[in-house]
């Protein structure tokens, strides 16, 4: 008898299964149930074992295992290979980095090649270290060079024009080495969050520089082409490095980026040591040489505890069955590479050649939680290198076990393997990636992260609202008898549990979330993690908002001291413009039965033009004794449902208007409704129709003064908020991510 069952989906799994996974006809039917996908995407991924001689019945029984330890919600395979596997994509990688080479043709065939992995779903990674600075001549043509952060914006652009299949956008990572002579306006490019928004930017931390900081001496910038020090006119530049610090750090205080990779390290530790690492995927935990890809797929660990009265730890663990997952997780991903259909040749041929494979973790809070372990104590913390060392070594005894039947991966003579006299199939097994939405699917908290809230409303079809409780949390509060919908509530409202009163202390001090745990924990549990991972890990290190550079500073020091291979901060509501709710500074009372002013017969006012994802819409705003009074809108071939809601939308405003309500409550009231498709006009971005009319108003009314905004971005899929986690942005109610 199989010790895995099939276990009951969440509510909200469903929902994201329907949404974005479930197999849809050309009219947008689902034809697929969840049992289905999973039995798919099983049968096609163990179909690659006919290559290695296993018969019908040899496929069919590792298809079986692949089942159960999918449906049991014990492993799940990254968003590719569950939306494409068995289906006509057929991409089933998440991850790419792609080189971009000194010339205009390189630059402008990996942006081409960047928006072919895009659209079938993956992500996409560059250096743009190889690039000449800005204002370099180019010999060929006279000209001068526009530099890496120019380009960074072309590869953008093209980025939000295509969409992954129609159900994700693509994300990139964009690098810069510390040496770079463009290195400053690299660091300051997201300085207006508005631009380069389909990038996370990274800086390549090189011990040299690191050794110059500790040192508090100059530190030259690195011509690409010669590989000498870079001059202007005649001058050789040297940069204090504690001053280059401190503009990093300021910037990642300000708006969350650059992040910090710290590439030597990686490169030190890459075990195929015949290729350089330049990049890494858009989150950050898969450095990869160019054109390489990984395949990931990660284990729910709140699933391998045992209800057991012991005292012992380890014996509220099930490591055998743990063991078990990991093996048939590392077969699964190995599958993965044969059943693939790659983007391009030459990411085929660099994929097969190394075989990499990413296992990671997923409801790491969870286990905690289950086993009353505070997330940031130190038995949390030797758990968890426990944990790490455990999965890192029985997936590599399972790659082993594979070359004895499969062969080594190609490229195993230049690898560290080699002088180790290991036999490996693949040449890394282990990442620990951010798990957004397939941690919504299995149940789980997300990656190695603690939980972001114990509670939160989830925005339903209907507009109306959902209390999504952790179950955990719950489970507790009915046992111990303090549950109450209003405590429920209340818990909803805040990000932590310690201020609230009516929590018994023993339960604050297990349900602890990001905001309770110190950077320097967070930290330390990443560290503690990267011991024993191949390649790397995803992690964010939350700041309040009251956290000073300084403190910034500390954390990526204490990263690099480590062993951290890179690091992403965020501190609370360090982004602008993105906003959520709204803060009216002043605003009129408003009687509670207003009287509706009589429109004149003649007035006055002015039409505004502004793009939108629905069309380019004209609001006329007419004006009575210098306030707006009324307003209309036309959306040009749109369609007449848009064009009907549009004037519904109008009509509401002008009645509002002409009622005395402030256009600012009616402003705070539409910034920011998110719709299906947004995009950037004039500098900003535009969420919805009603969005756009609402900055229109916002401009001419308001100015400056009048409406503050919250910094929170807003899902574009169900305009719930979204909380920056691993690297991205997630929606916690529907589980879309702009990674």
């Amino acid at each position: 008898m199989s010790k895995f069952k099939e276990t009951q989906l969440t509510e909200n799994a469903r929902a994201v299964l329907k949404r974005r996974y479930l197999h849809k006809d050309r009219q947008g039917n689902i034809i697929e149930t969840e049992t289905e996908l999973f039995r798919r995407v099983a049968d096609y991924i163990a179909l690659a074992d006919k290559n290695y001689g296993s018969s019908e019945d040899e496929i069919k029984v590792t298809a079986q295992k692949f089942y159960e330890i999918i449906s049991s919600l014990c492993f799940m395979p990254n968003s590719p290979t569950l939306m494409n596997a068995g289906r006509a994509n057929g991409q089933l990688s998440a991850c790419f980095v792609l080189p971009v080479g000194d010339s205009m043709e390189e630059i402008f065939e990996t942006n081409k090649h960047a928006a072919l992995i895009h659209k079938s779903g993956g992500g996409t990674g560059f250096s743009f270290s190889r690039l000449r600075p800005r204002n370099s001549i180019v010999a060929s043509t006279s000209g001068i060079a526009s530099g890496p952060v120019s380009f960074m914006s072309v590869y953008d652009s093209t980025t939000e024009a295509v969409k992954q299949g129609g159900a994700r956008r693509g994300a990139n990572m964009g690098i810069l080495r510390i040496d770079h002579p463009d290195i400053l306006e690299f660091i300051t490019c997201k300085e207006n969050t508005n631009k380069i928004t389909n990038f996370n930017i990274s800086v390549a931390i090189t011990d040299s520089f690191m050794e110059a900081l500790s040192k508090k001496e100059s530190f030259p910038l690195i011509d690409p082409r010669t590989k000498k020090v870079y001059q202007l006119n005649r001058k050789e530049i040297f940069l204090d490095a504690q001053e280059l610090f401190d503009t990093i750090v300021a910037h990642a205080w300000q708006t969350g980026e650059p992040g910090l990779i710290f590439i030597d390290r990686m490169n030190r530790l890459n075990p195929t040591t015949n290729e350089t690492i330049e990049a890494t995927n858009p989150c950050g935990e898969q450095p990869l040489p160019p054109y390489d890809s990984c395949n990931l797929g990660s284990i729910n660990l709140s699933q391998f505890v045992i209800q057991i009265d012991s005292g012992n730890i380890d014996d509220k663990i099930d490591w055998d069955k743990l063991g078990d997952v990991v093996r048939t997780a590392v077969h699964f991903l190995d599958n993965v590479i044969d059943q693939n259909c790659y983007p391009l040749p030459e990411i085929k041929k660099q994929t097969q050649k190394n075989r990499r494979i990413g296992l990671g973790l997923m409801g790491w809070a969870d286990m905690l939680v289950q086993l009353r372990i505070r997330y940031d104590s130190e038995q949390a913390m030797q758990l968890a290198e426990k944990l790490a060392e455990f999965v890192e070594l029985e997936a590599r005894k399972q790659s082993s076990e594979l070359a004895k039947s499969r062969g080594k991966f190609p490229n195993w003579e230049n690898s560290i393997y080699k002088k180790q006299n290991l036999s490996m199939r693949n040449a890394t097994v282990t990442t620990i990636a951010p798990t957004g939405t397939i941690s919504i699917i299995a149940g789980c908290s997300s990656g190695i992260e603690p939980y972001y809230s114990i509670a939160f409303e989830r925005n339903v079809m209907d507009g109306s609202k959902l209390l999504e409780v952790n179950r955990f949390f719950k489970e507790s509060a009915i046992e111990e008898k303090f549950h109450s919908e209003r405590l429920m509530q209340e818990v909803a409202s805040k990000r932590s549990l310690q201020n609230i009163e009516t929590v018994p202390q023993s339960i604050k001090e297990i349900y602890v979330t990001a905001a309770d745990v110190s950077a320097e924990n967070h930290i330390k549990m990443q560290a503690v993690f990267q011991k024993y991972c191949d390649s790397s890990v995803s992690k964010t290190i939350n700041f309040s908002e009251s956290a000073t550079k300084k403190d910034v500073a500390h954390a990526f020091l204490q990263a690099f001291e480590l062993g951290c291979k890179g690091v992403t901060i965020y501190r609370d509501n360090s982004r602008p413009n993105q906003v959520l709710s709204p803060i009216i500074k002043e605003s009129k009372s408003v009687e509670s039965e207003p009287q509706v002013e009589k429109r004149p017969d003649i007035l006055h006012g002015i039409t505004e033009k502004m793009r939108t994802g629905y069309g380019n819409l004209y609001v006329t705003i007419n004006v009575k004794d210098g306030k707006p009074f009324e307003v209309f809108a036309h959306i040009g071939k749109s369609g007449y449902t848009t064009m009907a809601d549009t004037e519904a939308i109008c009509r509401l405003i002008s009645l509002a208007l002409r009622s005395q309500i402030p256009v600012e409550t009616i402003i705070s009231q539409l910034r920011s409704i998110g719709g299906a498709n947004q995009i950037y006009s004039g500098g900003a971005k535009v969420f919805s129709i009603p969005d756009a009319i609402a900055q229109i108003l916002h401009k001419h009314f308001i100015g400056s003064d009048g409406v503050e905004f919250d910094s929170f971005e807003i899902c574009p899929s169900c305009s719930s908020s979204m909380r920056f986690e691993s690297g991205c942005y997630n929606c916690v109610s529907c589980g879309y991510s702009n990674c």
